[in-house]
């Protein structure tokens, strides 16, 4: 469900696009014999912005190719041929397998996965098509990134105005601040509605074909989508997403017991709740709901809170993000029942020791939300068609995103990205991972370093990180034989943090001091999750701590939080790169 943004986007060149079997390529145009000496215009490198993964056009900026002649005169390029009827099908070779095609590439799902893949397809040159069942955004725009951070924009701001001491630091005065939920809820929904119509609009005006339905997988490069609907692809994308896993024993009536999907829509807001899971989702709402004004008791499976984060964040975290509000906390327990109010009855909550299953206590709250992670939606992909047996529901793939078959084999030109394959549950890693394979497809050669792509918990402050923790990076150490060295730096030495009187943060770097490579970096902390992406991106490109600490930053910015962190960095003197030779301007 979370997200956030950072992508390496491969630069395209209008000249040189690879020829695929059926399908109708825009090349690059020049005539020089026209008396109006027309040249096509396409950037070498195209600007993608993007949030929680979703490109530009997703917010109403549709780009359009055009021609720029000497008469001033626009052209716009034909549109691609759009799929128009039913029961479409190429003809079939003597083993089954299509000769021509109705698509280069095909999506299953239209979620920020897809619709990544289904934008640089079309950067490519490749006729594309996306098949959803649902509503085109997936949980990201419909139930997920998108909506929550309109949630979690409002308990920001919240939080600002009830703080008395913050205000009063400020010289402030701001008496009995409140807030309308209806109106708050509507806040979510009208985010989530607009930058869902601006995607399907976007994808459409680009020439994607959206193809309503529930798409299966029927064999090698062939799809059923609706009911009796047959396409066929040189290549397929499976990008169906995730939905919220609910434990057994919990039952869910979406009013007082609730997922995600529910509590997004902020129906009401609880004098008590109890949040099972206290990772990024429960972490979340726990911001959102105590800044409107429920209490909130944790529920946590194991021996401390957030064990996903690094310790060192998870403990300061802890001690800015649950030990003053109102929430109270057991951890390692199982919920192994939860009943949802009832007949004047609250919600009732038995709780189990996670180690010995004997009784440990029974809860009464208002309501309960289930935060315990996501499963994938792969039911009904028609995966036994072709051979694929799923792990947990999630579909196995190498490390180029293509799929293997129960037998461990690859199966031809099927791929599966974002949450269905589990490598790592975020909306801008599905997108990462769908242009990877487009890459791919087109004849060049591409493998996504996981360890590049950040992560981020958008509280108040926010949390993000990238790489590894400090027990993994030592871990890793010990068995490939290098050394680990940390260094951290705080927001209170930082004089923009100081100005906005936020100076509660703190940035974490591991390295390795005899090369200079980043392993990891952590920060909690004012706009943490707009601050990571310089460590990310150093990491994805590459660069080490000995040529970034050259970098210069603004003064004074946040961005310095991360410059001195490189350069408290202590890298041995052989691993010194020399830096690149200035350029006159």
């Amino acid at each position: 469900m979370h997200c956030s943004a950072a992508f390496s986007q491969a630069a395209t060149s209008a000249t040189a696009v690879p020829t695929i079997s059926g399908s109708r390529h825009v090349g690059a145009l020049h005539s020089s014999s026209s008396s109006s000496s027309c040249t096509l215009l396409i950037p070498s490198k195209p600007i993608n912005l993007r949030f929680c993964g979703l490109r530009r056009e997703a917010f109403g900026f549709s780009p359009s190719a055009f021609t720029r002649c000497s008469n001033s005169q626009r052209v716009r390029l034909p549109s691609r041929r759009r799929f128009k009827g039913s029961n479409v099908s190429a003809s079939l070779g003597d083993n089954g397998i299509p000769k021509s095609f109705d698509y280069d590439l095909i999506i299953i799902g239209a979620g920020v996965g897809g619709h990544g893949a289904a934008l640089h397809a079309v950067e490519k040159g490749l006729k594309t098509a996306i098949i959803e069942g649902d509503v085109v955004g997936g949980t990201c725009v419909n139930r997920g990134c998108v909506p929550s951070k309109a949630l979690l924009a409002v308990s920001g701001r919240m939080r600002e105005l009830q703080s008395e001491h913050h205000m009063k630091a400020l010289g402030l005065q701001v008496h009995a601040a409140g807030y309308d939920r209806q109106g708050v809820a509507d806040h979510a929904n009208n985010l989530a509605t607009k930058i869902r119509n601006n995607l399907t609009n976007s994808m459409k005006a680009l020439g994607v074909d959206i193809l309503t339905g529930v798409g299966t997988i029927l064999g090698p490069q062939k799809v059923k989508f609706g009911t009796d609907n047959i396409v066929t692809a040189k290549d397929i994308i499976i990008a169906t997403g995730s939905v919220p896993f609910v434990p057994k024993g919990i039952e869910v009536d979406g009013k007082t017991v609730i997922t995600s999907d529910h509590a997004l829509k902020l129906e009401f807001v609880p004098d008590w709740i109890a949040i099972v899971g206290s990772g990024y989702i429960g972490l979340e709402f726990s911001d959102v709901y105590t800044a409107l004004g429920s209490e909130v008791t944790f529920i946590e499976a194991l021996d401390q809170l957030m064990p996903g984060f690094d310790p060192e964040i998870g403990k300061l975290a802890q001690r800015v993000l649950i030990n003053p509000r109102k929430i109270d906390y057991h951890t390692g327990v199982f919920a192994t029942k939860i009943t949802p109010a009832k007949d004047g009855k609250p919600v009732t909550i038995e709780l189990i020791d996670a180690k010995t299953k004997e009784p440990k206590d029974t809860l009464e709250v208002d309501a309960a939300l289930i935060a315990t992670g996501r499963a994938p939606f792969t039911n009904g992909l028609g995966l036994e068609n072709i051979n694929v047996v799923t792990q947990r529901g999630f579909v196995p793939v190498d490390e180029r995103m293509r799929v293997i078959d129960a037998n461990g084999n690859l199966v031809p030109h099927l791929y599966c990205i974002g949450d269905a394959n589990g490598k790592m549950m975020l909306a801008h890693a599905a997108s990462a991972q769908g242009i990877s394979v487009v890459e791919q497809v087109t004849g060049r050669d591409h493998v996504l370093n996981h360890l590049s792509i950040p992560a981020a918990c958008f509280t108040h402050p926010e949390i993000s990180m990238v790489g590894l923790t400090e027990p993994q990076a030592r871990e890793k150490a010990e068995k490939e034989g290098f050394e680990v060295s940390v260094v951290k730096t705080s927001f209170k030495a930082n004089t923009k943090a100081l100005a906005e009187n936020e100076g509660e943060g703190l940035a974490k770097l591991i390295y390795r001091p005899d090369n200079g490579e980043i392993l990891g970096v952590h920060i909690f902390g004012l706009h943490a999750a707009d601050l990571i992406h310089e460590a990310s991106n150093a990491i994805a490109l590459g660069t080490r701590i000995q040529d970034i600490k050259f970098a210069v930053h603004a003064h004074p910015t946040l961005s310095e939080v991360l410059d001195e962190l490189f350069k408290a960095a202590k890298v041995k003197d052989h691993a010194s790169n020399p830096v690149s030779e200035p350029v006159a301007v």
